[in-house]
Parts: structure tokens; C-alpha cells; sequence
């Protein structure tokens, strides 16, 4: 099967690179000897999984209680759900067959966790400069909470998303080792107050990336790196070329007077986001690239984007009146996340037009 057979839009991932990002965290990661405990939710897919743990049984994160039953089916044993957990969750959870640890910020639900039944493991949220979730490394509730979940309790976890407001590797590093000095402070108040402390877990693809230490750390949480975009390709995360996943569209209208396309692929095939207005070089909702994924239209991107329609505009230097009603583009997506999480599959391609399986992948809560 080839590309042209495929209909669109839909998403195409290569394999090769893919792979490439794969080694690139692994060998960030191998410097410092802590393991990776990859987050999924943006991949959601066993296959992909496979590749990151390397054929071997392997722990991994997830988001959502669908992706937490998805890998568990597919013989994932030991699960992160980090996403806060709340009461209603707590019976799913433990219908799961996995080991499934949860986490909280809150002292109420740390002891609605403590005297459930099921006794799931827990990390402690703890906020590091993200300020979306988590308690602070010096606060008295993150003590409060520990004594809630009694017995459940086996560590502290953080996320450092403010990462994404760094525009330098430089910038990385620093907020790397702010996450970590943060974590690992709250993990020595624990063990300080007579509590075990077994999993001290931080991460963000950026920070795991460029780490100067993980020291105190026990494993890194990264996912986005795997597939990557085009705004982690400007906050350093990596490069433009190491893009795995885009999505494949047909011209379906012409505007050759303004150098513009209409394509098939607009808000829901890519996603709305524009994280790209915050950094250097924006690309609206998305890098238009040749039907063999190469970089050949100079700077055409969509600048506009219907429920089901997507406009190109195309660069001067580059015009687009070559293009026919039915040919195929790619487009690089500013946010890989939101862009592959409403389509149902990934079409896999190692470098080429050739089509050469097709991956599943959950969605869904």
C-alpha cells in the first residue's frame, strides 16, 4: 500500500524517526542511570510502547483511566496514572490487571485512598513552578497528606511543564535542576517525618533532556519527545526533521490568484492549537511539507482552519500552481498531542511512500 492509497486525512508516522527519538531520550537518560517510565498519553498506542520499553515488560504513565485498562490488556504491568484520582476512580482502578499507582495533592482524598479497600499505591503531587497541581515541597499538607495515605504512600512525583516557557537549552537545564532540587527537597521531608519514600519521579521532555543531574531522582517521566512537533522543535527538544507524526491531506480546492490551497485536513484532523504564536518562529496551525514528508514548499502553512477545511497558504517563492484537486501534502503539527488524539490509527512509513502497517491506538477516558 502506498500513501496515495490511503484516504484522508489521516495521520502518517515514520518509524525511522520514530526510532531516532527513541535513542535520543534513551541516551540522555543513560548518563545519569535513571530509567525512563514513558508517558503514553500521547502516543496511546501498544506498539509504540514496544519500541520505547525495547520488547521488554516495563512500567509506564498514563493519563486517563481508557489508557490505563488499554495497556494493562495488552500485558503492561505496572501502570502511572498521573492524572489527580478521585473517589469514583478509585473502584475502576482497581478493576484494572496492573498495578496501577495513582496520585493526589489533596489531604481529603489522600484519606478517602487511604481507607479504600483496594489500597492502591499513591505519589504525592508536588508542584515544582508548574502552579497547575501539586503542593509545595515545604508545605505542612504535604505532610498532612502522607499521613492520610498511611500504608499506600510510596513516593512523590512533579512534572515540569513551565519547561515550555524556555526558549534555550539553557533554559532547560535551569528548570530541570529546579524540578529536581523541588522533588527530591519533598522526598527528604517525607523520609525526615519517618515516611518511606521509594519512587521520586519528575520529568518533561525538555528537562529530561537536558538534565545537568538527576541526582536523588528514580525515574524520569518524558512522552511528547517521541513523536515530536514543531513547537518542541523550537524550544529545543529537537530538531525539524524529527517530526515522526503528520497528517495526510488532498487539495480539495484552488486559489492559485492568492497562492493558496484548500485542504481536506482542518480543526479536527489538526487540532486548533497554536502554541506556536508564543515562540520564535509561529507556523500557525501547521508546516505544510510534499507528499513524501520533505520540506519543499518553503514557508507554506495553514493559516486558517474550518471543522473540515484547512487554508494553505503558500510561500512567494514557492507558489502552489502545481498543485491538482485530489494531490497529497503532509503537515507538521504544532501540538502532536491534540493533533493525533482524534484520529484512530497511525499509518506507518520508514522513509517512504510505502505504506507498511497500521498501528491502533485507545482513546477516550
Amino acid at each position: 500500500m502506498k500513501l496515495t492509497d490511503l484516504p484522508t486525512p489521516c495521520l502518517v508516522l515514520d518509524q525511522r524517526v520514530l526510532d531516532h527519538n527513541i535513542a535520543m531520550m534513551a541516551t540522555a537518560l543513560a548518563r545519569h542511570n535513571v530509567p525512563l517510565r514513558p508517558h503514553m498519553k500521547t502516543a496511546k498506542s501498544i506498539d509504540v510502547a514496544h519500541r520505547v520499553l525495547q520488547g521488554q515488560p516495563g512500567a509506564i504513565t498514563v493519563s486517563t483511566i481508557a489508557e490505563a485498562r488499554y495497556f494493562a490488556s495488552h500485558g503492561i504491568k505496572d501502570i502511572l496514572l498521573a492524572a489527580g484520582i478521585t473517589p469514583h476512580k478509585l473502584d475502576l482502578v482497581a478493576q484494572i490487571p496492573a498495578t496501577v499507582t495513582v496520585i493526589t495533592d489533596d489531604a481529603d482524598m489522600a484519606a478517602i485512598i487511604g481507607a479504600h479497600q483496594a489500597k492502591a499505591p499513591v505519589l504525592i503531587e508536588v508542584d515544582t513552578g508548574e502552579h497547575r497541581g501539586g503542593v509545595a515541597p515545604g508545605s505542612d499538607t504535604l505532610l498532612t497528606i502522607a499521613r492520610n495515605l498511611g500504608s499506600t504512600l510510596r513516593g512523590v512525583m512533579t512534572h515540569a511543564g513551565h519547561s515550555y516557557a524556555g526558549r534555550t537549552i539553557a533554559d532547560m537545564a535551569a528548570t530541570a535542576e529546579t524540578e529536581r532540587a523541588g522533588i527530591t527537597t519533598a522526598a527528604q521531608r517525607l523520609r525526615d517525618a519517618g515516611h518511606r519514600v521509594d519512587v521520586v519521579s519528575m520529568g518533561s521532555s525538555p528537562t529530561a533532556l537536558h538534565a545537568q543531574s538527576l541526582q536523588g531522582v528514580t525515574e524520569v517521566r518524558a512522552g511528547v519527545y517521541m513523536f515530536g512537533d514543531l513547537f518542541q522543535a523550537e524550544i529545543c527538544t529537537h530538531g525539524l526533521t524529527d517530526i515522526a507524526v503528520t497528517v495526510l491531506t488532498s487539495v480539495i480546492g484552488r486559489r492559485p490568484d492568492q497562492n493558496r490551497v484548500l485542504v481536506d485536513a482542518g480543526g479536527i484532523a489538526l487540532s486548533k492549537d497554536r502554541s506556536t504564536a508564543a515562540v520564535p518562529k509561529d507556523y500557525a496551525f501547521g508546516r505544510v511539507l510534499d507528499a513524501n514528508g520533505n520540506a519543499t514548499l518553503g514557508d507554506a502553512m495553514v493559516i486558517t482552519t474550518y471543522q473540515e477545511h484547512g487554508v494553505i497558504q503558500g510561500d512567494p517563492a514557492f507558489p502552489l500552481t502545481h498543485l491538482k484537486i485530489g494531490d497529497r501534502l503532509r503537515i507538521a503539527p504544532n501540538h502532536t498531542c491534540l493533533t493525533v488524539a482524534q484520529h484512530e490509527k497511525y499509518h506507518i512509513v520508514n522513509g517512504t511512500d510505502d505504506v507498511i502497517a497500521e498501528w491502533g491506538r485507545v482513546n477516550g477516558w
